[in-house]
């Protein structure tokens, strides 16, 4: 079996999010997840369901205050879930580093009992688009060539599909767009640092980025993406999945041809046979 290739160095990471917890603005920081926490507690009230046996999968457990009775579980390439212990499991926040996302979302799906519940929320493919912009053009200007510098995130119609990949049921994928505004460029790149989101890619260079590159990435984003009050826009998109381990219970699609009814009828319209080509 191939294995997937390497995005994240999973030991940088660790040592980033260790350092962002230790800075004065990190609970600050983390206001992106909260939004995301907040919708997360607002899907769940609507659904139809108690949960009595949930875990997180999350490098946050501290803002989950809500969920008192929640295994807290930190991701990893392999997540400490067992097998089948579970009603609901929530992937938070992390699957954008994940090395191999639909095995992430496997392991979520055997730690799942029939008719388990599982929500996946993670940054989408639009979130930092200028910022990534703004960084490839002021790269290529000031030293001839591009090295990775934001884990790439996918898009909706893409994560969508790894629910299915991963053997869930009744798969949905949406997403909730933010603006955000910042006073300066390194105020963005202070946010980023204090919760933990700077470069982990195991294919980044491995020193520090030059002082030129930085200050003519902030030139071009302020040029391209200021505002009139003079702050800088950034996007955050929070795409959520869900999906269901397969149960009798749940609804099936109809077998072709079994219909019942006749659309013509259900319309109110006379129906017209085709005729032959």
């Amino acid at each position: 079996m191939t294995q997937p290739p390497i995005l994240t160095d999973r030991t940088a990471l660790a040592r980033h999010r260790a350092r962002a917890r230790a800075l004065p603005g990190h609970d600050d920081a983390l206001f992106l997840h909260r939004l995301a926490l907040d919708d997360l507690q607002e899907r769940l009230s609507e659904v139809n369901k108690r949960f009595t046996s949930p875990a997180v999968v999350t490098a946050y457990p501290q803002i989950f205050t809500g969920f008192p009775t929640s295994a807290m579980v930190p991701d990893a390439d392999l997540i400490a879930l067992e097998p089948g212990a579970h009603d609901l499991v929530v992937h938070f926040m992390a699957l954008h580093w994940a090395n191999d996302p639909v095995g992430q979302l496997v392991q979520c799906r055997r730690a799942l009992q029939p008719d388990g519940l599982c929500l996946v929320v993670l940054p989408g493919g639009r979130s930092l688009q200028e910022l990534r912009a703004c960084l490839a053009e002021a790269e290529a200007a000031v030293t001839g060539g591009l090295s990775p510098r934001v884990v790439p995130m996918g898009e909706i119609r893409d994560l969508g599909g790894l629910m299915q990949r991963a053997g869930f049921a009744l798969p949905v994928a949406d997403s909730l767009v933010q603006t955000v505004q910042y006073r300066s460029f390194p105020g963005l790149l202070s946010d980023l640092r204090a919760a933990g989101e700077t470069n982990a890619l195991a294919g980044r260079l491995r020193r520090f980025t030059r002082r030129a590159v930085l200050a003519e990435a902030g030139r071009i984003y302020a040029g391209s993406y200021g505002t009139s009050e003079g702050r800088l826009a950034a996007t955050a998109e929070l795409v959520v999945l869900t999906g269901w381990v397969p149960h009798e219970s749940q609804q099936q699609p109809l077998r072709p041809g079994s219909a019942r009814s006749r659309l013509a009828d259900a319309l109110g319209v006379p129906e017209k046979p085709l005729k032959d080509g």
